[in-house]
């Protein structure tokens, strides 16, 4: 069965490069447009902007499960040494997390555009405040396992195959 995988790169990857920092890349761009557009909104009463962070609170939503099927699949192939599975399984664990909790407020956003379209909540507001600063930590801990621990870069990668790392 595994003669008929393709296989794995100087990345230890099928494919040419990684595809969980593109994909999450795009989430975390539309959670935070979608956060801006609801306070620029809300403090000049642009009722339209409004719409516009629905949409992006959507496909947000849609795709951060696309971003962490690829980030377990990845994970799974990085061959993770010792000193990077705590952060790993964090950023795993917040990962899921985020996954629940942006399903979650787009489904009461759902709910705020379909009774009162034209006012968002402040509590919504605070909330959607909270989701940025959890994505801020996620963002760093990703980075930490891309710029400190060098998952998927061809040093990290060769050396593992090699047993330096363990």
């Amino acid at each position: 069965m595994f003669k008929y995988l393709p296989p794995l790169n100087d990345h230890n990857l099928p494919y040419p490069d990684t595809i969980h920092p593109i994909v999450v890349h795009f989430v975390i761009a539309m959670v935070l447009f979608a956060f801006l557009c609801d306070i620029i909104g809300h403090f000049t009463r642009n009722t339209r902007l409004y719409e516009v962070s629905w949409w992006n609170m959507l496909i947000a939503t849609v795709s951060i499960f696309v971003a962490i099927i690829f980030g377990q699949f990845e994970a799974g192939l990085a061959q993770p040494y010792e000193v990077v599975q705590p952060v790993l399984h964090l950023h795993t664990l917040i990962g899921w997390s985020l996954s629940a909790i942006i399903a979650a407020i787009t489904g009461w956003r759902y709910v705020i555009r379909s009774t009162t379209p034209d006012k968002l909540p402040v509590p919504y507001l605070g909330l959607v405040l909270v989701l940025v600063a959890i994505v801020g930590i996620q963002v760093y801990l990703g980075d930490k396992l891309v710029w400190v621990y060098g998952l998927h870069t061809v040093p990290v990668v060769e050396a593992i195959k090699k047993g330096v790392l363990q």
